[in-house]
């Protein structure tokens, strides 16, 4: 396993692969989100560990739909077990599985540690246990700084699990070098993945404006409003189906590799 670096335009191939993968199998990609969506939400319903056992299981979760995104590329129809693929490996890579899934919790879990530093922890309790959010509580200073603290702590979080799954799984690379090697990838593709996230910004505020249009042509702002969950969701699943080509051309595949990793060039099927 070797890390490939491509160009800043390679950012915006991987979300039109994304878009056109999804098309390919589209009952069966955003069956698969919303089935993803609904575990980790009941999940996190579960007395004391439910929302520390949720974030455990977003890596799983995560690898369970770039397996999907695979099959639907390759031309097949994912089934609902393909979202339990880290399950059924053998017992090494499920037992990595399980600590990589410890430590997005923990480091999660410190993020908003330290955002409740800054705002007493309100912004951490809304996010975590849930509840409604009032324009007075938004609008305080210090619940504002706690989320810009999130925000710029996630992110690094975010690019040391990117691709971490993919390669403890179909790359049986250790947990901590998974980390490493992640985020190495994510940063020496800097430009690629700048380019990916302005594209998505676009893609999303794309279906935004058409929402909003529709909306006022058929029904108005009460059927814009009916209209924007579900095509947030969908925009979600498409989101989640890119992130598989972002892995392939990340990395390039060895012959210690689990056989078969494909090539974007050729997928998927017309």
């Amino acid at each position: 396993m070797k890390l490939k670096i491509v160009p800043a335009g390679t950012g915006v191939t991987w979300v039109r692969l994304g878009i056109k993968t999804f098309f390919a199998q589209p009952l069966a990609l955003s069956g698969l989100f919303f089935l993803f969506m609904a575990a980790i939400s009941l999940v996190s319903l579960v007395p004391f560990v439910g929302p520390a056992l949720s974030l455990a299981l977003l890596p799983a979760a995560t690898l369970g739909l770039m397996a999907a995104t695979r099959e639907a590329a390759r031309g097949k129809f994912p089934m609902p077990a393909i979202l339990v693929t880290a399950f059924r490996a053998g017992r090494d890579q499920m037992h990595a599985m399980w600590i990589l899934g410890a430590l997005y919790a923990l480091g999660f879990l410190i993020v908003m540690g330290l955002s409740a530093l800054v705002d007493g922890g309100e912004f951490a309790r809304l996010y975590l246990v849930g509840g409604t959010i009032s324009r007075e509580t938004a609008q305080q200073p210090a619940f504002q700084a706690a989320m810009l603290v999130v925000v710029g702590l996630y992110a690094p979080l975010s690019l040391l699990f990117w691709h971490a799954p993919a390669l403890v799984h179909w790359n049986q690379v250790p947990v901590l070098k998974s980390l490493f090697f992640s985020i190495v990838a994510c940063f020496r593709n800097f430009l690629a993945f700048t380019v990916y996230g302005l594209a998505w910004s676009a893609v999303f505020i794309g279906a935004g404006l058409v929402v909003s249009l529709l909306g006022a042509a058929l029904g108005g702002p009460a059927l814009a409003a009916l209209l924007v969950v579900p095509t947030a969701l969908l925009m979600a699943a498409m989101f989640f189906t890119s992130v598989y080509f972002s892995y392939v051309d990340s990395f390039e595949e060895s012959a210690d590799d689990e056989p078969g990793q494909l090539d974007h060039n050729k997928a998927p099927p017309n």
